[in-house]
């Protein structure tokens, strides 16, 4: 297993070791040793599993309180995948990273707390799973208009299928302080 740091700090970008030959397949997804031993030590509570066709995207979403880190992958398909620095009193605020996650790189994210996540479909459907450290709980959900222009994410879409709820998100300088993370917070 590789783990690649990205430029914001502790957005992981993870390459599992991947056992192929001509009947497919065989790589792990999660051993709570072998990550902690490349520097991943969280307790994941939850785990989802998101479809969605061509077109679809998703976030940008977050928790506050109760802030979730993510382990994400995609089971089948393509997806680009977004994170935004979202921690009030972070060197990176407002400043987002992607990455391409497919059934064919086998790639993972992890996302700490503290950050807005979405993504977004670029194959006819995708499977996507996602691990998560803190319990979803809609009393404390948020989200961030996903084509901020202070943020200025590039994604590879230019008219996506959202949902009524991420449709009418704010910008991130509309949110009120106090509903975002701060630095150091878990």
């Amino acid at each position: 297993m590789q783990v690649l740091p990205t430029k914001l700090p502790g957005v992981l970008l993870i390459e599992p070791k991947v056992f192929g030959d001509s009947r497919g397949f065989f790589l792990e997804t999660w051993s709570r040793e072998r990550y902690a031993q490349a520097g991943l030590t969280v307790d994941f509570v939850q785990d989802n599993v998101s479809f969605s066709q061509h077109g679809v995207l998703r976030g940008l979403h977050f928790q506050n309180p109760q802030a979730q880190g993510k382990l994400v992958q995609v089971l089948a398909g393509e997806v680009f995948d977004v994170a935004v620095d979202i921690r009030v009193g972070s060197d990176t605020f407002g400043q987002w990273v992607g990455e391409h996650l497919s059934v064919e790189n086998h790639r993972q994210l992890y996302i700490p707390p503290g950050f807005a996540h979405g993504f977004c479909v670029l194959s006819e459907v995708a499977l996507f799973s996602y691990k998560c450290t803190e319990y979803y709980d809609p009393a404390v959900e948020g989200g961030i208009l996903w084509n901020d222009p202070e943020i200025g994410i590039e994604w590879p879409v230019a008219d996506p299928r959202l949902s009524d709820k991420d449709k009418k998100y704010t910008r991130l300088s509309q949110v009120p302080v106090d509903r975002l993370p701060r630095m150091g917070d878990r």
